[in-house]
C-alpha cells in the first residue's frame, strides 16, 4: 500500500512515519509534502506513484488542505490529521476514512488503517466482479454501496436509495429513511452502475429514483418541476433537454 503524508511539521510528520512503520511495515510512504501547491504538483504528475491513501493536515503553511480536495476533485481515500475537530463535519463529506486528532494515539491510527483495508478489499472484490466475463455477459446492475460515517462502515441495498446530489463537490446518496452518505462515484458513473429503468439523471446534480418522485409540476411547455421524497434542500426542475428523455423514462 503507498501512502502520501501532507504535512508541514516536521516532527509530526516524523512522528507519523513512524507510527505508520511500527503498524505495519508494508506500508510505504511516497513523500511527505508540506504545502497545498506542491501536494497537487506532486498528484498531477503522472510519473509519481499515485497513493493509495492520503494523511492530510488541514491546516498547512500555504492554505487550508481542503484546497488540495478542491482544486483536484479529488477521490483518493484521505485520513485527516489536525489538532483541530472543528472541520470534522467538512472532512466526512471530502471522501475521508477518519478524522484523527493530534497528537495520534497509535491505537486510533491502527484504527484507521485496518478500516481502510477492509474498505479497498470490499471496493476490489466488486471492481473484480463487475469486470468479471460472467458479469460483463449479464449486463448485471450495482445492487449494493458502501459508505462510512465516523469509525462505521454501512451497506444499503440499490432499493433503499432515493436519490444521488452533488453538495460542495462530494456525491451523497439519499435513502428513503432521510439519512444520507457520501459516496465515491461521480453522477456519470453512476448512472453507467445503475439500471437506467430505474434511475435518471435529471440535471447536473441530481440522479433520481423512479420511487422517489411525489409530484411532477408543469411550470411550462418546457419545464418540470419534481417534488421528491425525502424532499431535497432545493427546488428540483428537469433540464429541458433530458424532459423528452424523461417523458419516456416514466412511461416505459
Amino acid at each position: 500500500m503507498n501512502v502520501l503524508i501532507v504535512e508541514d511539521e516536521e516532527l509530526s510528520a516524523e512522528r507519523l512515519r513512524n507510527l505508520i512503520a511500527g503498524i505495519d511495515p508494508s506500508v510505504r510512504v511516497l513523500a511527505i509534502i508540506p504545502s497545498v501547491l506542491e501536494t497537487i504538483a506532486y498528484l498531477q504528475n503522472e510519473s509519481n506513484t499515485r497513493p493509495d491513501l492520503i494523511f492530510l493536515d488541514i491546516h498547512l503553511e500555504d492554505d487550508n488542505g481542503f484546497r488540495i480536495i478542491e482544486s483536484l476533485d479529488l477521490m483518493i481515500p484521505i485520513i485527516f490529521t489536525t489538532a483541530f475537530d472543528k472541520y470534522m463535519q467538512k472532512a466526512f463529506k471530502a471522501h475521508s476514512i477518519d478524522y484523527l486528532l493530534k497528537p495520534i494515539n497509535p491505537l486510533d491510527l491502527q484504527a484507521s488503517l485496518l478500516k481502510f483495508k477492509k474498505l479497498h478489499a470490499l471496493q476490489q472484490e466488486k471492481a473484480d466482479h463487475d469486470t468479471s466475463p460472467a458479469s460483463l455477459l449479464s449486463e448485471k446492475y450495482k445492487d449494493r454501496f458502501l459508505a462510512t460515517a465516523g469509525p462505521r462502515i454501512f451497506t444499503f441495498k440499490t432499493s433503499e436509495i432515493a436519490y444521488f446530489v452533488i453538495e460542495e463537490r462530494a456525491t451523497f446518496l439519499r435513502l428513503f429513511d432521510g439519512r444520507h452518505f457520501a459516496v465515491e462515484y461521480s453522477l456519470e458513473r453512476l448512472s453507467q452502475l445503475l439500471d437506467p429503468a430505474d434511475f435518471f439523471r435529471v440535471n447536473r446534480t441530481l440522479l433520481i429514483s423512479v420511487n422517489a418522485i411525489r409530484d411532477i409540476h408543469m411550470i411550462s411547455a418546457g419545464k418540470l418541476k419534481l417534488d421528491l421524497n425525502p424532499a431535497t434542500s432545493q427546488e428540483v426542475f428537469v433540464s429541458s433537454e433530458r424532459i423528452t428523455d424523461f417523458k419516456n423514462w416514466l412511461g416505459r
